[in-house]
């Protein structure tokens, strides 16, 4: 055994394997190495993801809240390009990327001579769509009288937009794009018809509606539908504690069928405001209640503590309708809270609006009733979750929800993806800037003197490197940003996406004396006692809509009770304010883009605000260049993961992995004999790497593999093969054998280690890749580990 082999071998027993992934995959290898100690030797543990993945599971998670009609009827015009991108991908030169001259028509054909498809047609897809809509949470707000789509309950909708349903697949209320008559994985078989997929699912957006609940659970709907362990049946009050009741079954059997073990998961949010995703229990209910419990009258929460509007990090920052414990209870704090009587004090209808009842909810009311928002990065990373009780228990996206079918694979992290297109300025994240620092219309998806596409919106890598994060976020979590005595420090770079209901002149934006001089929001306006948030940015309507029409009342920001120096409503032709609204609205979406941020690479920023809707032919037409920053993302996971970092071969040419195979086999199949077979070899089971992998968190004893075999290291001519050959079956060019194992191939050294076409669709950076040919390609239902050392 070499002497790289046996202190990898001892360092991932010291260290454990740290996940799992599926079949036939190349390595995410993005973690630091980590010292084990008390050795000099490091050693790299990573899981192991899908190279080629068959299906996705696609969640639109759409705010039915008024106003969105708009934004809805936009993403139902994106939808097209969303399903074509997915299912029948362009053909192109793999010299230079250019596309063919004619494109097959559906995703079965063959390329033209010459071409070959971007990466391979996804043949399995399912698509759902949910609501921002969870009801009360135990108020007297959104109970589903007024509409029942107050409340959808994180369920899967099946309503059309004219008020009927859309026929689902197996009744379950999702789509399922099923062009391949012989795959045995659907029964009944899916939609063949791509043009029936797009008009259901076109017809499934616009059935989100815009009457929903006013208080948007973006967040929670996915986490309630996807992660939740135990998704509540509904909710009670026990005296002043919201109780959770039951469990939602009809809700578990809709992710039973909708969500595979071994897919690729995108969520993808559009809402055109903040996140309220309101805790569920305790007191959370209080934020949307709206007449006083039991009485008359509308409710007001209680005033907060002094100390919330210098930092409401600040310990003593309680309301003054809780237990102060060891805070002062005299001075300020007495004048402010009353403890001596014993009467806290409400807040006015001005200072407590139902409708700003989730914007800085510390620094206002002294409790925050919202969830944590490492509720949703956990969701998307953690093999576990806390249930209702706190105890952590398997996470379903990680977890094979039904373990009597065939499939018993475990979804790797780096197949999860959550995309915003949410309130941000499309300037500030488009991906090509003009002079001023802001995205060019004219360049949002153009090509640079080489002809390679740089529009589109920035990855998570560019947002960082261009500073763009610190302009659009800043840093929410030092304390809440949009108050008098706010930490400036902590506000983002943009007056624009600080939420805040007073003008932001102060900060440099114009007011309604010069209407529509910011390109952006247009200008600031006399909020008053509305209720409402300065805008992040504004769009044409492609039809003004008259307010004054009682057909139009609904999400009507320009009726005649509203404010008379709205961007939304200035007519340029007359240069007056009036009743028709002209223009939509979004306010800063800064919880989602926290989420955004913190999930890093998962996450995918875009723009509900489009550039233009005026050219559909143009490539940045409504959210086509959002749709397109998200399939550009997923496409990178469907054609294989790239290595941001690089591995150091020995002097002969082979790297300090190994990669364990682990199967689980039937009672009586010698695992000895499994392992004996093409690219593989037996390994020890008290070998350390496969007690490391036998303790790997992501395991359950429903799928505990009991047969570990090692996908051998390609050596010689054989690796040559696999780092040179870039056809889908590489042969040794010598004996004209096939080739079956792994190699690792780098287009970033100098010189190259294997041929750079094998790399090519990998971002410039990450031009590497571990390699699986031929019959080295993990089995169906097995699961790969990989440890890697290194000096």
């Amino acid at each position: 055994m070499n002497n790289w082999r046996q202190k990898l071998r001892v360092g991932a027993l010291a260290a454990g394997l740290l996940g799992a992934g599926a079949v036939s995959a190349s390595g995410c290898l993005n973690r630091p190495i980590e010292t084990v100690e008390p050795r000099t030797t490091t050693t790299l543990v990573e899981r192991l993801t899908q190279s080629a993945v068959d299906k996705i599971d696609l969640l639109l998670v759409i705010d039915n809240s008024r106003s969105m009609a708009d934004k809805q009827a936009i993403l139902a015009l994106a939808v097209p390009d969303l399903a074509n991108q997915l299912i029948n991908p362009v053909c192109i030169n793999p010299d230079d990327g250019t596309p063919a001259p004619t494109q097959p028509a559906g995703p079965l054909e063959e390329c033209p001579a010459g071409f070959e498809r971007e990466f391979e047609p996804i043949l399995d897809i399912h698509i759902g769509v949910i609501t921002s809509s969870l009801g009360s949470h135990g108020s007297d707000t959104c109970t589903g009288e007024r509409d029942i789509t107050e409340n959808d309950r994180g369920r899967l909708i099946n309503r059309s937009g004219d008020g009927g349903t859309v026929v689902t697949y197996d009744a379950n209320n999702f789509l399922a794009w099923d062009p391949d008559a012989n795959n045995p994985a659907k029964n009944p078989p899916g939609e063949t018809d791509r043009d029936n997929l797009v008009d259901n699912l076109t017809q499934l957006v616009q059935g989100a509606g815009e009457v929903g609940c006013g208080f948007e659970a973006t967040l929670e709907s996915w986490y309630r539908f996807l992660a939740d362990p135990e998704p509540y049946q509904s909710v009670e009050l026990d005296g002043d504690q919201a109780r959770l009741v039951g469990v939602d079954e009809d809700l578990l059997a809709q992710r039973r069928a909708f969500m595979r073990p071994d897919s690729l998961l995108a969520i993808v949010m559009l809402t055109d405001e903040n996140d309220c995703s309101i805790r569920d229990s305790g007191i959370g209910w209080l934020s949307a209640q709206g007449e006083n419990p039991g009485g008359s009258g509308s409710f007001r929460l209680w005033a907060a503590r002094p100390e919330c509007a210098e930092d409401p990090n600040d310990p003593c920052c309680l309301s003054c309708v809780l237990n102060p414990g060891e805070c002062p209870v005299d001075g300020a704090a007495e004048a402010a809270c009353n403890y001596a009587a014993g009467s806290p004090p409400r807040l006015t209808e001005e200072e407590d609006p139902l409708n700003l009842r989730c914007w800085e909810q510390k620094r206002r009311f002294g409790i925050d009733f919202m969830y944590d928002l490492d509720r949703y990065s956990n969701a998307l990373r953690s093999g576990e979750l806390p249930d209702r009780r706190g105890e952590l228990v398997p996470n379903p996206i990680f977890t094979d929800l039904d373990p009597s079918d065939d499939n018993s694979a475990v979804r790797d992290t780096g197949l999860v993806f959550l995309a915003g297109i949410v309130g941000v300025p499309w300037q500030f994240i488009a991906r090509t800037t003009g002079a001023n620092g802001e995205g060019d219309p004219d360049l949002l998806a153009g090509l640079d003197s080489s002809g390679e596409p740089v529009g589109g919106f920035q990855s998570f890598d560019e947002l960082i490197t261009n500073g763009t994060w610190d302009r659009i976020l800043g840093d929410p979590t030092c304390y809440d940003v949009g108050g008098d005595n706010a930490n400036t420090s902590c506000l983002p770079g943009s007056p624009l996406m600080i939420e805040s209901a007073a003008t932001r002149t102060a900060q440099g934006l114009p007011d309604a004396s010069a209407p529509l001089t910011n390109p952006i929001n247009g200008h600031e306006y006399t909020t008053g006692t509305r209720g409402d948030l300065q805008y992040a940015c504004i769009f044409d309507l492609q039809a003004p809509v008259d307010c004054t029409d009682g057909m139009n009342t609904t999400g009507c920001d320009c009726g005649t009770g509203d404010p008379v120096d709205n961007a939304l409503c200035f007519d340029t032709a007359t240069s007056m304010f009036g009743n028709t609204q002209f223009r939509a609205k979004a306010y800063p979406g800064i919880r989602h883009l926290q989420v955004l941020r913190d999930v890093a690479s998962q996450g995918i920023v875009g723009s509900i605000c489009p550039a233009q809707q005026g050219s559909p032919d143009s490539a940045d037409f409504g959210y086509r260049p959002a749709v397109g920053s998200i399939v550009e993302r997923l496409k990178q996971a469907l054609g294989g993961q790239c290595l941001p970092r690089s591995l150091t071969p020995d002097i002969e040419g082979n790297v300090p992995c190994v990669i364990i195979e682990a199967r689980r086999i039937s009672e009586g199949t010698s695992c000895q004999d499994v392992c004996n077979a093409p690219g593989r070899s037996f390994i020890d089971p008290e070998d350390p790497a496969v007690i490391a992998a036998q303790n790997d968190p992501t395991t359950t004893d429903a799928n505990a593999p009991n047969c570990f075999c090692e996908i051998n290291q390609l050596t010689g001519t054989d690796r040559d093969a696999c780092q040179n050959d870039d056809s889908d079956a590489p042969v040794n060019a010598e004996t004209g054998a096939s080739v079956d194992g792994w190699c690792y191939v780098d287009a970033a050294t100098v010189p190259r280690t294997g041929n750079p076409a094998i790399v090519e669709n990998c971002p410039p950076t990450e031009q590497r890749i571990i390699r699986f040919v031929n019959a080295g390609q993990g089995e169906g239902g097995a699961t790969l580990f990989i440890t890697c050392s290194g000096e």
